[in-house]
């Protein structure tokens, strides 16, 4: 098959960005406008400002989405999160992965062509430049190489803070070599993508692309050319159909398909062929709605299960949070011999660990709870912990020679009206 043929649908060539022998076809797209033009646009602005203003914007005295990696503190919305906090990483990213589900099955790929951020950052930055810059190649790439690299800032400052990255522009790359190295990376990452690559993201590498045939089903909302109508295309007069074969709706697709031939994979759901179709329609004084979004029923079987699940997930993630405190504690084994024996009885020394996951320091009283005989002796009964930090308290435990069983140890950790009780084995009794 010569490279510039392409597979046959509905008895027609069905057009893509990749060749039939894998190949890929450069795609240009038009400029388009209409009434879903607009409205994206207004989303992504929305988007990209959101984007900006999460790691600037203050919440409780830290940004509103900071990742503070190095010192293991993540800032959320004016919640505080440590590491040991890692396990509602699970509800995010499944939370996440299922509303993405969800929102495919109701709404079609709403989430390509509105949302994603490599539609976003082209359509907003990129191909708008491209359009501008179409005879000075040096210019639209220089320009290319400055919006990735101001993409990969913003991206970096999520992770070390405005101020932190605002000072780290200003000294030498030797003083943050690290930082450095992960700026002109991201920077080159964003580069390639943005200007190369672009459309094969979604159609090569996109899993979620890949996955279209089993999220979408008869009756999600997609867009879809009437063939009833349109057909049999041609010239104005020629025809019956409404359809006359400008081939508008090809030529401002992003990933280069013919919507004509049905709805195909490669789709994004970006509607530039539904205002191209109707800015036609509107000069040959026709309806519109040629190509048009275009679902079945709402409520289904799929769609109410999935809504099911959604409310539970969501009855299990609060849940699941109620039982977070701003503080953990743990009884440790002191290392070395579990019990030491002499004339005073049985001794076994533990270690008491709080770890204050606030943003602001706070005082912790240690008070045992004794069983069994033990005796307590706490070097220090209150104990005070930097914002984001931890201590550790030796705690020595003494039971008599006689003592029988395995008696728990259990020490009250209290901060305010919160309290905690960490206990062990107490060894050595027969």
């Amino acid at each position: 098959m010569n490279r510039h043929q392409l597979p046959v649908l509905n008895g027609r060539v069905a057009e893509s960005s990749i060749y039939a022998d894998g190949t890929r076809k450069k795609i240009e797209p038009a400029p388009v406008h209409g009434r879903f033009d607009r409205a994206r646009h207004v989303v992504f602005s929305v988007l990209v400002a959101i984007w900006v203003l999460l790691p600037i914007v203050p919440i409780n005295g830290h940004p509103a989405l900071f990742l503070d990696v190095e010192h293991r503190r993540f800032f959320v919305f004016g919640g505080t999160f440590t590491p040991q906090d890692f396990w509602l990483v699970f509800f995010l990213a499944t939370g996440v992965g299922f509303g993405l589900v969800y929102a495919t099955a109701v709404l079609g790929r709403v989430w390509c062509g509105w949302a994603c951020p490599q539609t976003v950052f082209t359509e907003a930055f990129f191909r708008p430049i491209e359009r501008l810059t179409k005879k000075r190649h040096w210019l639209r790439h220089l320009l290319f190489f400055v919006i990735a690299a101001g993409i990969a800032h913003v991206f970096v400052a999520y992770f070390v803070s405005v101020r932190a990255l605002w000072a780290m522009m200003w000294s030498s790359p030797a003083q943050h070599p690290e930082a450095f190295a992960w700026m002109l990376a991201l920077t080159g990452l964003f580069y390639g993508n943005f200007a190369f690559f672009r459309e094969q993201l979604c159609v090569v590498l996109c899993p979620y692309g890949r996955l279209q045939s089993v999220l979408l089903d008869d009756d999600s909302l997609v867009i879809a050319y009437d063939e009833k109508r349109g057909e049999p295309r041609g010239k104005k007069g020629q025809t019956e159909g409404d359809c006359v074969d400008c081939r508008r709706c090809v030529v401002v697709c992003p990933t280069g398909i013919d919507i004509r031939n049905g709805l195909q994979m490669d789709c994004i759901a970006c509607t530039a062929c539904i205002d191209a179709c109707d800015e036609i329609m509107d000069k040959l004084d026709r309806p519109r709605g040629l190509i048009k979004y275009q679902h079945g029923k709402i409520l289904r079987p799929r769609v109410i299960l999935y809504s099911v699940l959604m409310v539970i997930g969501a009855v299990v993630f609060f849940f699941a949070t109620r039982t977070r405190t701003d503080f953990e504690a743990t009884l440790l084994r002191q290392p070395g011999a579990p019990f030491v024996r002499d004339e005073s009885g049985i001794r076994n020394g533990f270690v008491v660990h709080v770890a204050n996951k606030t943003a602001s320091p706070k005082t912790y009283l240690l008070e045992p709870e004794a069983e069994g005989g033990t005796q307590y002796v706490l070097p220090i009964a209150s104990v005070e912990v930097a914002a984001m930090s931890d201590a550790r308290v030796p705690v020595f435990v003494t039971a008599p020679s006689d003592l029988h069983g395995k008696p728990k140890v259990r020490i009250r950790v209290r901060s305010g009206e919160e309290a905690r009780v960490v206990e062990a084995v107490f060894l050595g009794g027969t």
